[in-house]
């Protein structure tokens, strides 16, 4: 089975646009015919109050035959070889890869929620989700371009 998935790009941390990269190179192993879309790249304001350099966040989108937790398990082999260390919540990192999107499947396990939980509210995903797929229906039926607002479009700046 193959199944069109979106993935989150973020890093802030030991040159953060080539971490997007190498990890733009290593998820194309997990796609299938190694074909990946990949949205521009933007720079926005961390989330929480850790103190931390701005985010560069992107988003991948690819065909892939991978389950929904081997993928999960494969995204945190990724981090963890570019250096992922999870201390603090939202805190800085390396690289943060989340599962956006598995298709058109809800999915609430203890590991993993898809469609991702705080995606609908969040302009480092829903800008360049839209950049790679405009037309995009969520599973709750949402067209994704009707979340995105003028403010939110103001918060990102493009690399």
């Amino acid at each position: 089975m193959n199944t069109m998935v979106y993935v989150a790009l973020g890093a802030n941390l030991n040159e953060p646009v080539q971490q997007i990269q190498d990890a733009v190179l290593a998820l194309k192993s997990l796609a299938l015919d190694s074909i990946i879309t990949v949205s521009p790249l933007y720079r926005s304001v961390p989330m929480g109050d850790v103190e931390q350099p701005d985010y560069v966040n992107g988003v991948a989108g690819f065909n892939t035959d991978l389950s929904p937790i081997a993928l999960l398990d494969a995204l945190q082999d990724i981090e963890n070889t570019q250096g992922r260390v999870r201390e603090v919540r939202w805190g800085p990192r390396t690289l943060d890869l989340d599962i956006l999107l598995y298709g058109q499947q809800v999915i609430e396990e203890p590991r993993l929620t898809i469609p991702h939980y705080g995606m609908k509210q969040r302009s480092f995903v829903l800008i360049p989700l839209a950049d790679i797929n405009p037309h995009l229906i969520l599973p709750c039926n949402t067209e994704l371009k009707s979340l995105i607002t003028r403010e939110m479009r103001a918060e990102l700046i493009q690399i």
